[in-house]
């Protein structure tokens, strides 16, 4: 999967200041994180910060943008497959394994879907949007069924790649509280019901 945080071509003091906000966002948020701080960390002005991004606001759609590219190309590295199922547990395995690489993802992610606020709605936005082009595909070429409604499809889509992960510190610190001798920590399993 080609990574679109570095590419060869992406080298530039733009890209280290978005990759440098992606990790304070998600390690902080968005809200706790200035421009300045941003500037500091990537090792540029805060001129520069404003000249790539003029605001806090541009230099968000920018980092959700390389959100959405990470979830591209995990899908685009899926290789063809003639059977819906394989396809679906493919291209889910595909994002959780790009998920699971990139734990600042996960918890920018996690930042905007559980802390909603109006600025946060544009990633959500994205990838909503991106789901749902999928789908249409996938409905289009038969792969995905069409005896449920395409609506529908989005969500399940959705919270079956993301949703373990997003709840996982919930489980892993409830087990942790409440684990007794050597039993298996319980796996998640999330299904949207029409």
């Amino acid at each position: 999967m080609a990574n679109p945080r570095a590419t060869d071509e992406d080298l530039t003091a733009k890209a280290r200041i978005r990759n440098t906000a992606l990790d304070l966002y998600a390690q902080y948020g968005e809200e706790r994180i200035s421009l300045r701080a941003v500037a500091s960390e990537a090792g540029v002005t805060l001129g520069l910060v404003q000249h790539h991004f003029k605001t806090k606001a541009g230099l968000r759609e920018a980092v959700d943008q390389l959100v959405v590219d990470y979830f591209v190309e995990a899908l685009r590295s899926v290789d063809a497959e003639k059977d819906p199922r394989k396809l679906v547990a493919a291209r889910d395995a595909a994002v959780t394994s790009m998920l699971k690489a990139n734990p600042p993802i996960v918890n920018y992610v996690r930042r905007a879907v559980l802390e909603p606020s109006d600025e946060q709605m544009h990633l959500l936005d994205a990838l909503i949007g991106l789901t749902r082009d999928e789908v249409a595909m996938l409905r289009d070429e038969g792969m995905a069924p069409t005896d449920r409604t395409a609506s529908t499809q989005v969500v399940s889509v959705l919270v079956r790649q993301m949703g373990a992960l997003l709840l996982q510190p919930l489980i892993d610190a409830a087990w942790d509280r409440v684990q007794s001798g050597d039993a298996p920590k319980p796996t998640l399993s999330i299904k949207v019901l029409d």
